[in-house]
């Protein structure tokens, strides 16, 4: 497996909406080919819809970006060519009945039939085989996942995995198809803090070969630069519609003054309903709810599609 030429990552108002509110919004990157960045936000904040976007699963509705000079959303299908899913819960998840060994193979066969070229389907069974495996063995590599050392070997079941060991699995097999992007979701989750550790140093490892690397975490290392999802809108103006993700998580009644606190109780309060802040009217809570929303059906049309 030659090293990729990592693909340079560009946004700018980069952001989504789906029917019930925005997923994300106001995102800015600008990442080199090669470098590796964390995706931080609450959860509910369009995390996971970034990484769908900029990998060209999920058409993205306000400003645009670039991945590899492919310009979102314009060249959506052009990103999926270059662009390689790690562990993404609901999108991509690994089959628990199967065996590594077969996961792998499913793996190698579904990229070689819907991501490779044509012309390597015309040539001789025995040759494809050798191919397949190469690649397979040297993806576990760069991975670090030794299958000697599991339980069954290669013949371990996908669900026996560690946490760990699930990542790296997924990881070796997004890398099957040179990606020049990989992206990867709930990295840190169910680890250990010295398990966090080795993924870190797998992704850097992996970014050092040259592909560039995007994963959604809840805290990444100091040395990792961060793209934000759940970041207020830029626009002071912005109409209450357009509310960014960010506001998904947020507390909206900490913001309200204490004394419209109390909407749900307007009966017995004995002030007028002039003294509320029109902040506070419960439509800013339900917000909350709407926006939340608009990420689940973002996602589930993703895993349509």
């Amino acid at each position: 497996m030659d090293s990729p030429h990592g693909a340079a990552v560009k946004a700018e108002d980069f952001g989504l909406k789906g029917p019930r509110g925005w997923v994300f919004r106001n995102i800015a990157i600008d990442a080199a080919p090669g470098s590796i960045a964390a995706v931080e936000g609450p959860s509910g904040s369009g995390r996971t819809c970034l990484l769908l976007a900029l990998t060209g699963r999920m058409k993205p509705t306000a400003g645009h970006a670039e991945v590899g000079g492919h310009r979102l959303p314009k060249k959506m299908a052009a990103v999926r060519r270059i662009a390689a899913l790690g562990p993404v819960s609901g999108v991509n998840d690994l089959d628990q009945a199967l065996t590594v060994a077969e996961q792998l193979r499913e793996g190698a066969l579904l990229q070689r039939r819907y991501e490779g070229p044509i012309r390597a389907l015309l040539r001789p069974r025995g040759e494809r085989r050798a191919s397949a495996a190469a690649r397979i063995e040297e993806a576990l590599a760069v991975a670090g996942l030794d299958l000697a050392t599991l339980p069954k070997g290669p013949r371990t079941s996908v669900r026996d995995l560690e946490r760990l060991e699930s990542v790296r699995l997924s990881v070796a097999i997004a890398l099957l198809g040179d990606p020049r992007l990989l992206a990867l979701d709930d990295l840190d989750l169910k680890l250990s803090d010295a398990e966090r550790a080795e993924a870190w140093s797998l992704l850097r490892a992996i970014a050092a070969r040259g592909t560039t690397v995007f994963a959604v975490c809840s805290e990444a290392p100091q040395d990792i630069p961060v793209v934000r999802t759940g970041t207020p809108a830029k626009t002071p103006d912005a109409k209450p519609d357009s509310a960014p993700a960010a506001e998904t998580d947020a507390r909206p009644e900490t913001d309200a003054k204490p004394d419209a606190k109390p909407d749900t109780n307007t009966k017995t309060d004995a002030k007028p309903e002039s003294d509320a802040e029109p902040d506070a009217e419960p439509d800013t809570n339900a917000k909350t709810d709407t926006n939340t929303k608009g990420t689940d059906d973002a996602l589930a049309e993703a895993r349509r599609a």
